[in-house]
């Protein structure tokens, strides 16, 4: 159980920010000796961060045809991640990037372009995001597979270097997440059924709920954070760990 809440505050936590969620629970999963390893708890945490961010964005959502333009925009923008991630994950070649090394480097790398791409000038919003911007956002999508790039923040990344504002580069980020968060639970859920080898239990419901409330909590605390404040506590955060990682794996 201590696991399971652990798990769930990590994923809700780290999902929506620009620190990479997927290397996270890897490397508690390692540095603890975690045991709980089902794949129905890793695809219950993916279904509560799935949950939260159509809760928290449900008005745009109820909306659909208002926004139907911008939604078609952030499945497009979904598509490239979607597509490379489920022929690494039928190929197993997406275990093979799991290692200490690729996330001690990849977190401090991408978290230095999250530095650069913080300085642009803010000019663009939600409004101005068109096609071309949001395929180059969907491109970028596809180094989130890699664990320490962070989904959200290669999202938020390539938005401030085409320079939307913070707030709206996070938004972007958000609503991309909606349909890739949705195709792996739902992929997640398809190979349960079909191995017939796991099942649906109480703690699945509670590692669905706790990821649920921090997952919700953080899209919540993220907006209103960076609406007052830069990305330098991120970006410190990603450059530290960066470096942690790097003199614990060669040293």
């Amino acid at each position: 159980m201590i696991e399971i809440f652990a798990l769930s505050v990590i994923q809700g936590i780290t999902e929506f920010l620009p620190i990479s969620s997927s290397s996270h629970l890897i490397l508690m999963s390692e540095f603890l000796n975690f045991t709980t390893k089902d794949i129905s708890i890793d695809i219950s945490l993916h279904i509560g961060s799935f949950v939260a961010v159509v809760s928290y964005f449900n008005k745009e959502i109820i909306n659909f045809y208002e926004n139907k333009i911008l939604f078609f925009k952030v499945l497009i923008a979904s598509l490239p991640v979607m597509i490379i991630g489920f022929f690494l994950v039928e190929s197993n070649y997406i275990e093979k990037i799991r290692s200490l090394e690729i996330i001690a480097w990849t977190t401090l790398i991408f978290g230095i372009l999250l530095y650069i791409s913080d300085k642009f000038k803010l000019e663009n919003n939600i409004k101005n995001l068109n096609y071309k911007s949001i395929i180059f956002i969907g491109l970028l999508q596809i180094f989130s597979l890699v664990p320490g790039v962070s989904r959200s923040g290669i999202a938020i990344t390539a938005a401030r270097f085409l320079k939307f504002k913070r707030v709206d580069a996070a938004k972007i980020s958000f609503l991309i997440s909606i349909p890739i968060l949705g195709a792996v639970s739902l992929f997640g859920l398809k190979n349960i059924i079909w191995s017939g080898s796991a099942m649906f239990t109480q703690l699945n419901l509670i590692a669905i709920f706790l990821s649920f409330l921090f997952s919700l909590i953080t899209i919540k605390f993220f907006l209103s954070f960076i609406n007052k404040f830069s990305l330098n506590l991120f970006i410190l955060y990603r450059i530290l760990l960066g470096f942690f990682l790097l003199a614990l794996y060669y040293l």
